[in-house]
């Protein structure tokens, strides 16, 4: 498995209004850029668009403490998913057959290792960020 480094750090800040605040300001650049729904082009998927609006709603379901994690990864997440070319882990989803999940694995410039998903619908032909979060060091 190969593992893209980024040269971007994780966000910083010591609650979760800092980093929610620095992460939104992000989004909202991105969202600026469309009058529809937030996307970024993926270099591994051909430039095609990976649309950001799941991430948010799959976060806000969580704990303050889960998101925080989350959360600091989000910069790095989103430069793995527009630069990173390593091939991915790819699963089918048990539940729905016709989505497909991808596990991108990064290492951000603190050299800690981290996870993006992203959900293909078939059916569709979207593709749909749902999460970034932090690798253990057993790589779960």
């Amino acid at each position: 498995m190969e593992i893209y480094r980024t040269k971007i750090p994780k966000l910083a800040g010591t609650d979760y209004r800092e980093i929610n605040r620095k992460a939104r300001r992000m989004f909202k650049d991105i969202a600026s850029r469309t009058k529809r729904k937030p996307y970024v082009r993926s270099a591994y998927f051909k430039k095609e668009k990976v649309f950001l609006d799941y991430f948010w709603r799959h976060v806000e379901e969580m704990h303050w403490k889960d998101r925080i994690r989350r959360l600091r990864y989000y910069s790095c997440g989103l430069d793995l998913i527009m630069n990173a070319r390593v091939e991915p882990i790819i699963k089918s989803n048990p539940n729905k057959l016709a989505e497909k999940l991808y596990r991108f694995v990064g290492m951000t410039a603190d050299k800690e290792l981290f996870a993006v998903q992203i959900k293909e619908d078939l059916k569709r032909g979207e593709k749909h960020f749902i999460s970034v979060f932090p690798l253990g060091k057993d790589g779960a």
